[in-house]
């Protein structure tokens, strides 16, 4: 249990849905063979880390490069401070894609990483989680103005616990895109704070999370509008099925000279059995006058009248159960813009679905 000692109570509302025990139970799994994971079909850069480390023989830099960074005062994010890995791109550059597996075959591990984009330029990264262990990631972005960058992140691990510790700044004009899928057997935490620091700056972040037996997952994200004419979007799903527990925590904050703010939180949870939770907690703090902001939050199970139609097209129930949870699923990851990644995604998602009906 050493590994949560100083980590904040459950008593605090920030980490009041934490599964802290899953985090110690995990670090504390017995080690496993090294299991397999297949990069998708992408140019680009490719990056194993097993444990944390670089795994050089089936790795390739090109433009990543390794190097020391610091990771911060947040309690998940300082454990990751030292060796990590870097993407910095000048202005108006692009790179192909970046993909990153991460495996875990015991205990814990810790991972820094940084994106630092110039001005107009473009980058994509997709990261894959796959093993059994504690796997603690911590991640910096910073985008310069009119700078885009498409995150997709999927985590697979049939056991153990992934955390994710993720802080970005958005220049003016700037784009990011990030999209979870948790469709693993792990426990999980995504805790981001974004802050929009340019005029028009974009933002849309959020996923599905999709839970099972006792498994628990979380996320926890904030979202700073500092300057005029920003738009963000919060689009979170959940399916919590058997006893398991989905939450999801998204909070939006407007600057009193952060006028024309536009913001968006949509925070879904779909109960598959009754004895299943889902926690929804969206939050708005505004201080500006001239800003359109809302935020909805529903949970409920499946629309009988729409099975009912479906079942009396004769389409099984199992499969019209599957194709309303996919379509419930489709709205939080079919905004990743690149199809092979969105296709893998969506595979991903068919998969749990599978085995969870």
């Amino acid at each position: 249990m050493t590994a949560v000692f100083d980590l904040p109570s459950t008593r605090e509302e920030a980490w009041r849905w934490a599964d802290l025990g899953g985090l110690a139970a995990a670090a504390a799994l017995a080690p496993i063979a090294r299991p397999e994971a297949d990069f998708l079909d992408l140019p680009g850069a490719r990056l194993v880390f097993v444990d944390g480390v670089l795994d050089a023989e089936r790795s390739m830099l090109r433009r990543v490069t390794l190097q020391a960074l610091e990771a911060g005062d947040h309690p998940l994010g300082r454990r990751a401070a030292g060796q990590g890995w870097s993407l910095r791109l000048d202005a108006e550059a692009a790179a192909d894609p970046v993909q990153i597996i991460h495996i875990a075959t015991s205990g814990e591990s810790h991972l820094p990483s940084e994106i630092v984009l110039g001005d107009d330029a473009v980058a994509e990264v997709v990261e894959t989680f796959v093993g059994a262990g504690w796997a603690n990631r911590f991640t910096r972005v910073s985008l310069g103005t009119g700078a885009r960058l498409m995150r997709s992140v999927r985590l697979l691990q049939p056991a153990g616990f992934v955390s994710l510790r993720e802080e970005a700044t958005i220049g003016a004009a700037a784009s990011l895109v990030t999209i979870f899928l948790g469709a693993g057997g792990q426990g999980s935490r995504i805790d981001a704070t974004l802050t929009l620091a340019g005029d028009g700056a974009f933002v849309d972040y959020g996923g599905a999370l999709l839970t099972r037996d006792e498994q628990r997952q979380e996320c926890a994200v904030a979202v700073h509008h500092a300057e005029p004419n920003g738009t963000s979007r919060q689009v979170w799903r959940a399916v919590a099925a058997d006893r398991s527990q989905a939450s999801l925590a998204a909070r939006a904050e407007v600057a009193r000279h952060a006028q024309k703010t536009d913001g968006e939180q949509s925070l879904r949870g779909l109960l598959l059995d009754r004895t299943a939770t889902v926690n929804l907690k969206p939050e708005l703090e505004i201080f500006a006058d001239d800003v359109k902001c809302a935020h909805g939050a529903t949970v409920g199970e499946l629309d009988a009248r729409a099975l009912f139609y479906l079942e009396s097209r004769g389409i099984p129930p199992a499969r019209a159960e599957a194709l309303l949870t996919h379509a419930f699923v489709a709205d939080a990851i079919g905004r990743i813009g690149h199809e092979t990644v969105r296709d893998a995604f969506e595979a991903d998602a068919d998969a749990w679905l599978e085995a969870a009906l």
